[in-house]
C-alpha cells in the first residue's frame, strides 16, 4: 500500500485526500488549522499534528496550499522528516517564480520534485476528475500513478524536469481561461440587470447556441440564484491573476483580459466577497 501525505486540506486538498483514502492508499493529512483536517479521519485518513509527522515515512508528499510561501513554509517544517527517494508532487498553483526555491528545497533533501498543478475546482476534485499538468522524471511516475489515478481523470506529462515548471506554465494559461470566462459572464449578467432587464434572459439567448457550455451554465445558475458557495474563491482567483501577470511579464506578452479580471476581483474583495466563489466578481460591477 502506498503512503501519501497531503499537506493542505482546503476545498481541493480535502477532496483529494478523500479520494486517495477511498482508493485504498494510506493517507496522512495536515492543515495549519487542524479543525479543517479532522473531518478526514472519518474517511480513513490519519490527521497529523505537524508537516513532519505527516511526511515521515510517506512514499509521496502532496502539497495543496494557497501559494508558494505557504508551500515553502510547510515543507521547511517537514524537512527533518524528509528522506531521499520520496516523491514530492507540488500540486498547488504557486506561479512560475516560486518553483525554483521549492525544487532546490527538494534537491537539498534528496526528494524527487514533480511540478503537478491541477486544472479543476471543487466538483471535479470531489469526483476525482481533475486534470493533472505534470512535469517530472520518468522514474517518479510509477509511484505517482495510483495517486494521480485516484484524484484525476487525466494526467498530461509535459517534461522530465519538474524545476522547469512546464506544468505550472500551462496552468497559468488554463486558469487564465477559466478566470476570464467567469469574469466576462459576471459582467454581462450585471449589465443586463443594470439595463433594466431580467438577467435570466441572457441565458435564454445563449443556451443551446455556439457559445454555450456546461461551465457557462453552472456559473450563470450560481449568479442568478445568488448562490456563491465557493468552488474557487474570489480571493484565490485574484491571487492567480497576479501570478498570471508575472508569468506573462517574464515572457514579454500582454494579458489584458487577465488584468481586467484582477481589478474586478480586487473590487469584489473590497466589498467583502473574498471567500465567495469567483462568480462573486459579479458584485464588482455595481457602485458601493
Amino acid at each position: 500500500m502506498s503512503s501519501v501525505a497531503v499537506l493542505g486540506t482546503g476545498i481541493m486538498g480535502a477532496a483529494m485526500a478523500r479520494n486517495l483514502a477511498r482508493a485504498g492508499l494510506d493517507v496522512r493529512v495536515w492543515n495549519r488549522t487542524r479543525a479543517r483536517a479532522e473531518p478526514l479521519a472519518a474517511d480513513g485518513a490519519t490527521v497529523a499534528d505537524s508537516p513532519a509527522r505527516a511526511v515521515d515515512g510517506a512514499d509521496v508528499v502532496i502539497t495543496m496550499l494557497s501559494d508558494g510561501e505557504a508551500v515553502r513554509s510547510a515543507m521547511s517544517d517537514a524537512a527533518s522528516a524528509l528522506r531521499p527517494g520520496q516523491v514530492w508532487a507540488q500540486m498547488s498553483t504557486v506561479g512560475v517564480g516560486a518553483l525554483r526555491p521549492l525544487a532546490d528545497l527538494a534537491a537539498e533533501h534528496g526528494v524527487t520534485f514533480v511540478d503537478a498543478p491541477v486544472q479543476g475546482t471543487r466538483q471535479p476534485a470531489e469526483q476525482g476528475k481533475l486534470v493533472i499538468l505534470a512535469a517530472g522524471p520518468e522514474e517518479a511516475r510509477a509511484a505517482l500513478e495510483p495517486v494521480f489515478g485516484a484524484v484525476g481523470q487525466k494526467t498530461l506529462w509535459l517534461d522530465e524536469d519538474g524545476a522547469g515548471g512546464a506544468g505550472t506554465r500551462l496552468k497559468m494559461a488554463t486558469v487564465s481561461y477559466g478566470i476570464s470566462l467567469t469574469s466576462v459572464l459576471a459582467e454581462v449578467l450585471a449589465l443586463v440587470k443594470a439595463l433594466g432587464l431580467d438577467p435570466a434572459l441572457f441565458g435564454e439567448v445563449v443556451t443551446g447556441g455556439p457559445v454555450d457550455s456546461p461551465y457557462l451554465q453552472a456559473k450563470m445558475k450560481a449568479i442568478l440564484a445568488g448562490d456563491f458557495t465557493p468552488s474557487f474563491t474570489v480571493g484565490n482567483a485574484e491571487k492567480d491573476t497576479r501570478l498570471i501577470s508575472e508569468a506573462a511579464a517574464s515572457a514579454g506578452v500582454r494579458v489584458d483580459m487577465n488584468e481586467a479580471a484582477g481589478e474586478r476581483f480586487r473590487r469584489a474583495k473590497a466589498k467583502g466577497h473574498a471567500d465567495d466563489d469567483m462568480a462573486g466578481g459579479y458584485f464588482a460591477s455595481f457602485p458601493d
